[in-house]
Order: structure tokens, then C-alpha cells, then sequence
């Protein structure tokens, strides 16, 4: 953010002057326009180093559709800061297709921070969403239906929230739709990656820091709690924090206040956190790896995300709108017959959701605007089993190619029952672990009978995870 620039525009300068300070306190140029002429010279070289554009929403209206224009013959994203009391330009309405970032009267230094990086994050590709069911994750399975639900509830407060679950499961997606559904949906989201910062870094990179702090320190940095004044801060893979940042985090929590590093000044923050994790936090407590008092701090609302080996009844809808968003993104659309899907319903997902994305953007690259057969997907995807949809749930048929028992072998059951019915072993002993096996297969068949062939039904019938026992109709070959 150093080397941009901001076009600070108004004619009036009644609020320029005090903009143009505090951009050059955020060691942020600030390049002053006075008219449409101005703007129009500006706007004609050949890669402007652009953050954004501040105008008053009074002079946005001013200029009109001359201003829009402009904007809109810049290469890259053009995010429009504007000034108001209210709402809006009348302007913006008529171009929905220009990134507006609200800045309110009079002027903040935190706020302008936060508005800040939001202009950073569209300049590099990520658009702004306001209350967009883009954000919301995928899948209108039973434990789907469950998340949805408990966002719904935790959105409007500023409660903690800890979101756990596997790699690739749509934490982050998780964590946006709740922000986009709390009052707090036009402040800003701002993720950081516990785990992808060195310890040594994080603090600043969280609090900020003070020109001289340390070697390297050239300048004044704003850290991530300033970004996110009064919006939200999602802290990714918490349990990847040093013990010592998770003490200063704790104080934080507690306090809603930091210091940046090489300061003494106390800073007050309105921010609300979203934490989530991978890792087992409560085994990593007993390591010693992660504070109790800060799990508890974080862990006021927990929020599970479901791996997508056990919503699999959520693949069409999933496999739809990644295609769907893949399209948006100028990719040629794909589609699968239905022997593709039936392999891809047989699959485990050990990579979730992040893993499906990522298979559909290759299979969109090799064969673009194709349909998609079960000979095209790779091995791993074409041999892993097969899934059928019936009304909504998933049936799983998986091949016959292994020497496992499938059905109860003779003789197995002969064996002798007492007069208080219990049974005895018959005579010349019996091999128990077939005898189990035996059981066992009988007792899913009947359990996949009574619920008409769905594993989920026969799951509960049997009171094991739909997984277990997918494992299991894999090991003795049963179908569905």
C-alpha cells in the first residue's frame, strides 16, 4: 500500500485538506484533482498506480456520468471513496458496475484505514459483496441445513465465534456469510492466515508498528485490528499461533485494546473475531500447545463445518455452482453425464470442497465446454466407487473386485443355543472372526432394507456415521 495513490477530488476543498493529511500519514500519496479536465489527463496514463478515488457524494452527482465514464475507461478496478453524511451517490445506482466504499463525515483516521484496505482488496481482484448470497455456503443437506441455521442465529450478535472442521470445508465461506449477515456487513472482513505468518511477524502484521520498531521498520504500519475498525477479523488456523501471540491475543479478547509494536500508546478496538481451525483444540490444550482460557475466549459459539463425505448429497448442487461461478470467470462451461457422477459420488473428498473446486477447473481446462464421462475423470476419481442420487439422498454401489466375505458363509450360525438361549460354541470350535462378519452383514442388509436402500437411514438404524458404514458396504462389496 505504500506506493499508491489516492485521487483525492473536491472542488470545494472543504474536506481535501484534511484527506490529503491523514492519506500522507498512512504513507499514502495523495494526488489532488480539481476538475473533469484534471481527472480525464490523469486518468490517460498508460498504468496509473491507483487505490482509489475520494470524492464528496454531492460532487459525485456534480459531474455525473462524465466521472463515470472516466472511471470506467481505467484498465483495472477503479474503487469510488465517497464522502457522506447518508447514503450513496444518485450516481451509483446507474453504475452498479463500479466498486462504492462508503467513508463518513467528518473524517476518521481508523475508518478511512478500514476503507482503505478494502479499496486494496478490489484493486487486487476481490470485489466488494454487500449481503450477497454469494457468500453463503453451498448444500441443502441435513447437516448443511444445521450450519445455516446456527449462522443465522449467531450473525446479529457480536459474539465469538471458533468454526471448526477439515482443510477445505468452507471455513472462510463460513465466516463471510456471518459477517455479511450481521450489522457490521458494510465494515470490513479482513482474513489473516495464522499459519502462513511467521511468529516472529504476526504481531506486527496484527497490531501494526512504529517507524524505527525494528530492523526494517521504515515506516509506520496500520496492522490488521485497524483494518477491520468496526467490521470483522477472521483469524484462520488459530491453532497454528505461537503460545506467546496467543497470550497477547488473549489480552485483546479481554481488554479491546493493543499497543502497535514499538509503541506505548493504547489503542481501542471495536472488532469483532472469528477464529477457525483444523487442528483438535482440546487435544492440543493437553499438549500444551494452546492456551485453555484463550479456547474459551474464542469458543463461545462453535460452529462445525461438515467434510463433504458426509453430505454427499450436496455434490450436484456443489458441482453446479462451482461451474457456475467457473463460467463467471470467462471459463467455457462443463457438464457430466451421469456415469461421471456416479463416480464422483463415490469418492471420499479427503480435500473437501477445496479438492472438488479444484478437480472441476481442470476437467473445465482439458475439456472445455465438453461433456464430461466417467472415462475422462482421472483414475483416483474414475476407480474410487459408485453414488447414486435417489429423492434427494445418496446411494452408494461399489464394485465387486475383491475376495471379501459378501454374503454369510454356511454353517456359520449352527451354532448350538443353551436352554437359557444363549449360544454355545458348537462342536469343534468356530472361526470368530468370520462369525462377526457373518453378523455383521446380515444386520446392514436388514438395516438397508428397512430403510429402503438409503445409507443415511440404515446409519442411524445402526447408530453409526454414514462414512462408517460406506466404509463397510466397500469392505464386504454391498450395494445400496
Amino acid at each position: 500500500m505504500l506506493e499508491a495513490k489516492v485521487l483525492v477530488i473536491e472542488p470545494s476543498d472543504s474536506e481535501a485538506g484534511l484527506a490529503e493529511t491523514l492519506l500522507r500519514f498512512l504513507d499514502i500519496e495523495p494526488v489532488a484533482v480539481r476538475d473533469l479536465g484534471e481527472l480525464r489527463r490523469v486518468a490517460a496514463q498508460s498504468q496509473p498506480d491507483w487505490l482509489g478515488v475520494l470524492i464528496s457524494a454531492e460532487t459525485a452527482d456534480l459531474w455525473g456520468r462524465e466521472f463515470i465514464e472516466i472511471l470506467r475507461s481505467v484498465p483495472q478496478p477503479m474503487p469510488v471513496i465517497y464522502l457522506s453524511h447518508e447514503g450513496p451517490p444518485r450516481i451509483a445506482e446507474s453504475a452498479t458496475d463500479l466498486p462504492w466504499l462508503h467513508l463518513e463525515q467528518p473524517i476518521k483516521q481508523r475508518r478511512l484505514s478500514a476503507v482503505l484496505a478494502q479499496a486494496e482488496s478490489v484493486r487486487a481482484g476481490h470485489p466488494i459483496q454487500r449481503g450477497n448470497h454469494h457468500f453463503r455456503p453451498s448444500g441443502n443437506s441435513r447437516a448443511m441445513r444445521a450450519v445455516h441455521r446456527l449462522i443465522e442465529q449467531v450473525a446479529p450478535f457480536d459474539t465469538n465465534v471458533l468454526i471448526l472442521g477439515e482443510s477445505g470445508t468452507g471455513k472462510e465461506m463460513a465466516a463471510r456469510h456471518i459477517h455479511e449477515l450481521s450489522g457490521r456487513a458494510g465494515r470490513p472482513f479482513v482474513p489473516v492466515n495464522c499459519g502462513a505468518i511467521p511468529a516472529d511477524l504476526l504481531e506486527s502484521e496484527l497490531f501494526g508498528h512504529e517507524k524505527g520498531a525494528f530492523t526494517g521498520a521504515l515506516s509506520t504500519r496500520l496492522g490488521r485490528f485497524e483494518f477491520a475498525e468496526g467490521g470483522t477479523l477472521f483469524l484462520d488456523e488459530i491453532g497454528d499461533m505461537s503460545l506467546q501471540m496467543q497470550v497477547k491475543l488473549l489480552r485483546v479478547l479481554q481488554e479491546r485494546t493493543f499497543e502497535r509494536v514499538g509503541s506505548n500508546r493504547t489503542i481501542r478496538c471495536n472488532v469483532r473475531i472469528i477464529a477457525a481451525t483444523h487442528r483438535d483444540l482440546e487435544a492440543a490444550i493437553s499438549a500444551g500447545r494452546f492456551r485453555e482460557d484463550l479456547f474459551y475466549r474464542l469458543n463461545v459459539f462453535p460452529l462445525q463445518m461438515p467434510a463433504l463425505r458426509e453430505r454427499l448429497d450436496d455434490l450436484p448442487v456443489l458441482i453446479e455452482n462451482l461451474l457456475e461461478r467457473h463460467a463467471q470467470g470467462g471459463g467455457k462451461r462443463i457438464r457430466f453425464d451421469k456415469g461421471a457422477l456416479q463416480c464422483l459420488g463415490g469418492n471420499r473428498w479427503p480435500g473437501n470442497v477445496r479438492e472438488l473446486a479444484n478437480l472441476l477447473e481442470r476437467l473445465a481446462i482439458l475439456f472445455p465446454g465438453q461433456l464430461i464421462g466417467a472415462d475422462d475423470l482421472p483414475d483416483r476419481y474414475r476407480n474410487a466407487g459408485v453414488g447414486t442420487w435417489v429423492g434427494g439422498d445418496l446411494r452408494v454401489d461399489v464394485p465387486t473386485a475383491c475376495d471379501e466375505i459378501a454374503s454369510p458363509p454356511r454353517g456359520l450360525f449352527d451354532a448350538e443355543v443353551d436352554d437359557a438361549g444363549a449360544q454355545s460354541l458348537p462342536r469343534g470350535g468356530i472361526d470368530l472372526k468370520d462369525h462377526l462378519c457373518a453378523i455383521e452383514v446380515d444386520l446392514i442388509r436388514k438395516a438397508l432394507e428397512e430403510a429402503d436402500g438409503t445409507v443415511a437411514g440404515a446409519a442411524r438404524l445402526l447408530r453409526m456415521r454414514r462414512t462408517t458404514l460406506v466404509e463397510k458396504l466397500r469392505k464386504y462389496h454391498l450395494s445400496a
